[in-house]
């Protein structure tokens, strides 16, 4: 999954669906960071959350 998350890619997190719509900055050694509608900037470890990407946007 962590190959698969581009920048410029929106995603939703499954565990914070209050964080929003938020768009992949970067995606280093499978640490994302993304910024979230409510919750801003966040890195994020693919070994330990899915980001679940959003296609309707």
């Amino acid at each position: 999954m962590s190959a698969f998350l581009e920048p410029g890619m929106m995603v939703r997190h499954p565990q914070q669906p209050d964080w929003g719509l938020g768009q992949v900055q970067s995606n280093i050694n499978g640490r994302v960071t993304v910024n979230f509608e409510h919750a801003g900037k966040v890195v994020i470890d693919l070994r330990r959350i899915s980001l679940v990407p959003d296609f309707s946007s």
